[in-house]
């Protein structure tokens, strides 16, 4: 979308208009952040966390870069280069160590609420499909980047996680164990998966950075969505990014650093798993093997199919894992409502809330023991996200009526005030 009235980069400094007039760098942050780019003036608090996500990446790189000059890739050496080496020998290797493992936990926090809020207000409708497709292939790259470095501790958990997730892939029919094998390097995760698993870990994060790239770049093109899901009309309805969401986006960014602090300094090991703390032993099963809390949902998925059906349980657990994540490609046809916000759509808003329930409903099974009660749970709770994005949604975009929308931003934010 162009913005007629947006300012235009006019550097003053000669080193600058010399730099401006060979690399349009200073140009193109200028309309990326700065006053050279309108955003809707009616953005809330909902809209920091697409910032806070680039934030985290940033803490995940610097950490990760680091971490990986003194982490060893071997079966035989990377617990204790974990757990000693990092933790004891290196300066601030503890508080990098704990950086980057409650990193992933407070990047997966921010990306599930920025999805969230996409759900909610609509981000996913035209014009800005292909911002919301980026964002979940940027998604997709991050659980594989997730699970890689989930394994790289080389605890039970790591090495048991790797074991039994890999092992799903040996459901599906004459390729399956052969994926299996290319995965792990082997017939068993050893010093060959720790190498893949480590020099893709490493490499991820910069496939991230470059799709991110691509998903702002997709975004300043029609330009931010609101909370009102009206498009912006014209100048009254804008203000510059900077310094007005400039100021806003850093606030959120000082109660996430010290949301962040809180965690790293008084509460490391709270979201992780004690049997990490032990090294790795194929002879040795642990009671209940779980991935990070930030997959449970999915977890749950894959373990809510239990009897075979035409096809292997495990095979449908497989597709239906896998399944619940591309699912959310599909979503901006899916859903035919011209209104965009649920803030104007009743009965979308009710279902929104239900799922949301259920995703919380599938986590915490996800994390509990594969008993009778929790799978039974699993299996209402998977059975309803897939209706929810292939019957219940396409169904009430055909039968709701929404509320009336405001003739403009401006006059929602005015009415809002009482002007």
């Amino acid at each position: 979308m162009s913005f007629p009235w947006a300012k235009h980069y006019e550097p003053k400094n000669p080193v600058m208009q010399w730099v401006d007039s060979r690399l349009p760098l200073p140009r193109f942050v200028y309309n990326a952040v700065g006053a050279g780019y309108p955003v809707p003036r009616n953005l809330n608090y909902w809209w920091n966390f697409g910032v806070l996500a680039g934030v985290a990446l940033v803490c995940q790189l610097i950490t990760g870069i680091v971490l990986a000059m003194h982490f060893h890739s071997s079966a035989a050496s990377a617990f204790d280069s974990v757990n000693v080496g990092i933790m004891r020998d290196v300066n601030a290797g503890w508080f990098l160590r704990f950086a980057h493992a409650n990193g992933a936990s407070m990047f997966f926090v921010v990306i599930y609420i920025h999805m969230f809020r996409g759900l909610y207000y609509g981000s996913y409708k035209a014009p800005r499909e292909m911002v919301w497709l980026l964002g979940v292939v940027i998604f997709l790259l991050l659980m594989a980047t997730a699970f890689m470095g989930y394994v790289l501790p080389w605890g039970q958990m790591s090495f048991w996680g790797a074991q039994v997730i890999t092992g799903f892939f040996s459901a599906i029919p004459v390729v399956g164990d052969w994926i299996r094998i290319w995965l792990l390097g082997g017939y068993a995760p050893d010093d060959a998966a720790l190498n893949r698993f480590f020099s893709l870990h490493y490499l991820l994060p910069f496939v991230i950075a470059g799709a991110v790239i691509l998903h702002i770049w997709a975004l300043h093109i029609p330009g931010s969505s609101n909370p009102t899901g009206v498009e912006v009309k014209g100048e009254q309805d804008t203000v510059p990014f900077h310094p007005y969401y400039t100021a806003k986006d850093g606030l959120g960014v000082v109660v996430f650093l010290i949301l962040f602090s809180v965690l790293i300094f008084f509460a490391p090991d709270y979201l992780g798993h004690p049997d990490n703390y032990i090294p790795a032993n194929p002879l040795s099963t642990p009671a209940h093997i779980v991935p990070e809390w930030y997959f449970w949902p999915f977890y749950a998925i894959l373990r809510a199919f239990t009897a075979d059906f035409i096809l292997p349980a495990k095979l449908w657990g497989v597709l239906a894992m896998f399944g619940s994540i591309l699912l959310l490609f599909f979503l901006p046809w899916l859903d035919k409502s011209p209104v965009r916000s649920g803030s104007y759509r009743p009965m979308y808003k009710v279902a929104f809330w239900v799922l949301v329930a259920d995703v919380l409903v599938l986590g915490y099974c996800g994390g509990s023991p594969a008993e009778p009660l929790y799978v039974i749970l699993s299996q209402i709770a998977a059975a309803y996200y897939f209706a929810h994005f292939l019957i219940i949604v396409p169904i009430i975009s055909h039968l709701e009526t929404p509320k009336p929308l405001p003739g403009s931003i401006t006059e929602a934010v005015l009415a809002k005030t009482g002007a």
